[in-house]
């Protein structure tokens, strides 16, 4: 069975990095018994708390590379288990490290800490918890986003932590929207100009216009009827001609965002219609059958593959569906606005989205799939009973919003032609 680490010395000796084996099921099923197995769950699970407590001692230490070890250690621990329990008594000291990593930290170190941040609201969900933590960090997050001194690539990975952290924890629409605004500030500004010339931008700032693109088209799962048919108005007109932008990421991610529109649109309104329908269709099947020489077979073959999809969805109104299969259930992506959640969650836990798709309470009611069916013991042990206790004190506003993502929204609601 795993040796604890404790014989490596002190609090700061050399810690064992942190690996899926921990307090694995894995692990569990090696085992004669079930009570040999509650005692390796036990000692796999003290273990791995104090790799995690090493961890964020580790997040304020002065050497940066220890600080960055820490961050990526609590990411991947975060991103592989459910740790509510562990993580919920001490959110607001991993909140303080990860704003002092934000603020004080260079590139990497914030790249680190904003996706770290986004993991803790995942880890806690949708309630007063993620609120505190959300409280601390949106103006830090904000202030770096919409600084063009700032570092790029934190600007970056700020655009796309942002989106999903309000996704998960914003209680007030009129808050969600100012934060839209934030994104549309800077993705505009990829906008073809007034006189049909093209900005001319670097790599790096299109990148950071295409993360806003993609956490701006997020947010707009959770809108309301009338500022869904207000986007549609503002932005469906100047959208497609970001699909002649140069960089394949910024294509795709175009392209989606306008399928995701023209879903969103139809839902409110069946018959709806949108003047430069044809002209779009047939730039949306250009790219679906790209062979321009000039561009990379990989880029080619990615962006044919989505815009075959982004057609169909425009032209015929038809969803190209998948279906993820994880333990013995399955879920089915049958729609834009559940895609674009799904790949949201799945930037940050990656190849953990199956554990949380099966164990995390938030994300199964996010894609409306019940209580957890199946979990293993070392999962069990983690959640206690008094977490489902201090969830029910949330769960008026968390039906609220599940209600609010759920694709099918209340069409009495501002009925009326676009």
């Amino acid at each position: 069975v795993m040796l604890s680490t404790r014989q490596h010395g002190g609090p700061h000796g050399a810690v064992q990095p942190f690996s899926d084996e921990d307090a694995s099921i894995e692990t569990l099923s090696h085992c004669s018994s079930f009570s040999d197995a509650m005692s390796v769950a036990d000692e796999a699970q003290e273990d791995l708390q104090y790799k995690l407590n090493v961890f964020i001692d580790s997040a304020v230490d002065k050497s940066a590379k220890t600080r960055q070890g820490a961050l990526d250690g609590l990411k991947a621990a975060m991103a592989t288990r459910i740790l509510y329990e562990f993580i919920s008594d001490r959110r607001m000291t991993i909140t303080d490290s990860i704003e002092r990593c934000l603020k004080k930290g260079k590139g990497q170190e914030q790249c680190a800490a904003a996706s770290l941040a986004c993991l803790l609201c995942i880890q806690l969900g949708s309630g007063v918890e993620s609120e505190e933590v959300f409280k601390t960090l949106k103006p830090i997050f904000k202030n770096i986003l919409l600084d063009g001194a700032a570092n790029i690539q934190t600007r970056q990975a700020c655009a796309t932590s942002l989106g999903l952290c309000t996704l998960v924890v914003e209680d007030d629409i009129l808050d969600v929207y100012a934060t839209m605004e934030s994104f549309e500030s800077l993705f505009m500004r990829s906008y073809v100009k007034e006189d049909g010339s093209r900005p001319s931008l670097n790599p790096q700032t299109t990148l950071l216009h295409t993360n806003a693109l993609l956490s701006w088209a997020l947010l707009l799962t959770i809108c309301t009827g009338s500022q869904v048919k207000a986007v549609t108005r503002k932005h469906l007109p100047k959208l497609p001609r970001l699909l002649e932008n140069d960089d394949v990421n910024m294509r795709i991610a175009a392209g989606e965002t306008i399928a995701l529109l023209f879903e969103l649109a139809r839902d409110m309104d069946p018959a709806f219609e949108y003047d430069d329908w044809e002209p779009l269709c047939d730039k949306l099947n250009s790219l679906a059958t790209d062979c321009n020489k000039h561009r990379a077979k990989t880029d080619k073959r990615k962006q044919r593959s989505v815009f075959r999809d982004v057609l169909k969805a425009v032209e015929e109104r038809d969803f190209q569906t998948e279906t993820i299969r994880f333990s013995t259930e399955r879920m089915t992506i049958d729609s834009w606005v559940r895609k674009r959640t799904y790949d949201a969650f799945r930037e940050f836990v990656g190849s953990g989205m199956n554990y949380h798709l099966q164990a995390n309470e938030f994300i199964r009611g996010v894609f409306e799939l019940g209580p957890p069916v199946l979990v293993d013991t070392a999962t069990l042990k983690s959640m206690k009973i008094s977490r489902f206790e201090r969830h029910l004190y949330n769960a008026a506003a968390f039906k609220a919003r599940t209600k609010a993502r759920n694709k099918f929204r209340d069409k009495r609601v501002d009925v009326g032609e676009f």
